[in-house]
C-alpha cells in the first residue's frame, strides 16, 4: 500500500512539473499564443507567432532528423 501511494505521489509530481499547453505551434506556457498580425505597406499579410513557445514542432522535427554520416574515404 505504501509503495502504491509513493508511486502515485511521484507520478503526480512529475506530471505537474512537466505540464505545458500543446497548441498548433508547439508546446508553450499558454494555450493561445500571442500572434502579431499586420499588413505591410505593399499590402502583404504577415503573422508572427510562436515567440512564447517552449518548443515548436519545427524544432522537434529538426532534432529528430537523422543526419547521414559523411564518408571518410573516396569510393574509387
Amino acid at each position: 500500500m505504501k509503495i502504491y501511494l509513493l508511486t502515485a505521489n511521484l507520478f503526480l509530481t512529475i506530471m505537474l512539473f512537466f505540464s505545458g499547453c500543446v497548441n498548433k505551434h508547439g508546446i508553450s506556457v499558454k494555450y493561445y499564443s500571442d500572434c502579431k498580425e499586420y499588413y505591410d505597406l505593399q499590402g502583404y499579410y504577415h503573422k508572427e507567432c510562436g515567440k512564447d513557445d517552449i518548443v515548436t514542432y519545427k524544432e522537434i522535427k529538426e532534432t529528430l532528423k537523422t543526419k547521414e554520416p559523411e564518408p571518410t574515404s573516396n569510393v574509387w
